[in-house]
């Protein structure tokens, strides 16, 4: 585990290069400190493990320079001035730079470790990445349950017969809700636990909450009887429809994770075309899986698909305004 500060001493980057590139011909590291006041040994360390990051996938250009007194450049663990020498050295910091695969990757694997066990640490890092992400943040707080104690919980109201108050962080729309289920079936995805659960609604639907955004689990003295014909209602909803889509190889990881079945058509030196077995909704799903995998990806079939993407970037974009 990173040390507990390491997100708010990253975050505070912005700031060392924002005074940095009032000088530009460098500034003391000793003087760079005492105006952020923090110890100057800290400052260095956090500047050389910027500095010193392994970034070859991502083509990171240098942002830093380290040089001595007469200006030429020294050993960056001894010299006494640091200067900026790209113009716009805050676009290069951590998760502001990454593409939006890279980032919803790092969100995805930190939110499954975060399920398996919750770390707080751990939490404070993905509230950051929530945060960068879509502007707010709130999943991750010290109240959130583990994902193996919700299903705990949830397997124990299904057990008993009893309904269950949720509250719910909705998967493709904004907010939390509250609300009152039926816990019929669990299953395991690529995405984590789920639940299918009831009340069955006019329409002979049920609904799937994805357990990692179940805030909160009260099993309610209100018992409940699982309908006739359940199984039939539940196959129905998880039948899936298969849409080809081409992406980069690099966010191949991205139709394993949005796709219940991937099967590789084609591949070449850049990309690999894949038929995905989707479930609904499956325009939301297949323009997240777009707009994570890149502006290069693209739907292949079925042509109808081919604007999702840019549809949920404007819902999204209205959104944040």
């Amino acid at each position: 585990m990173a040390d507990p500060k390491y997100v708010r001493r990253i975050a505070r980057l912005p700031e060392v290069f924002h005074l940095l590139g009032a000088f530009p011909d460098g500034l003391a590291v000793v003087e760079l400190a005492r105006r952020l006041d923090i110890p100057s040994a800290e400052l260095r360390e956090d500047l050389l493990a910027y500095y010193t990051a392994d970034m070859v996938e991502l083509s990171r250009p240098e942002v830093l320079e380290f040089v001595g007194p007469d200006g030429t450049e020294d050993d960056p663990n001894d010299a006494e001035i640091v200067r900026i020498i790209d113009p716009r050295p805050t676009e290069e910091i951590g998760v502001e730079y990454v593409d939006a695969g890279e980032l919803a990757l790092a969100y995805t694997a930190a939110r499954l470790e975060l399920d398996a066990a919750y770390d707080q640490d751990l939490a404070d890092a993905v509230a950051v990445l929530e945060e960068t992400m879509f502007g707010e943040s709130g999943a991750a707080t010290p109240r959130q349950l583990p994902a193996t104690e919700v299903l705990g919980r949830l397997r124990e109201a299904h057990g008993t017969g009893r309904r269950v108050r949720i509250d719910y962080s909705r998967a493709w729309r904004h907010g939390v809700s509250t609300r009152v289920i039926e816990p019929y079936r669990f299953v395991q995805t690529r995405r984590g636990w789920e639940v299918d659960a009831g009340p069955v609604d006019d329409g002979g639907r049920t609904w799937t909450y994805l357990l990692s955004n179940i805030r909160s689990v009260e099993a309610l003295d209100e018992g409940y009887v699982v309908p006739d014909g359940i199984e039939e209602i539940l196959a129905t909803q998880r039948r899936t429809e298969s849409v080809r889509v081409r992406v980069p190889f690099g966010a191949r990881w991205a139709a394993e994770m949005y796709a219940e079945q991937v099967t590789v058509v084609a591949e070449d030196e850049a990309s690999v075309t894949l038929d995905l077995a989707l479930l609904p909704p499956l325009r939301q799903r297949v323009g997240l899986l777009l707009l994570v995998a890149g502006p290069s990806a693209e739907v292949v079939d079925v042509p109808a698909l081919a604007t999702a993407r840019a549809e949920l970037a404007q819902r999204l974009l209205r959104h944040h305004r």
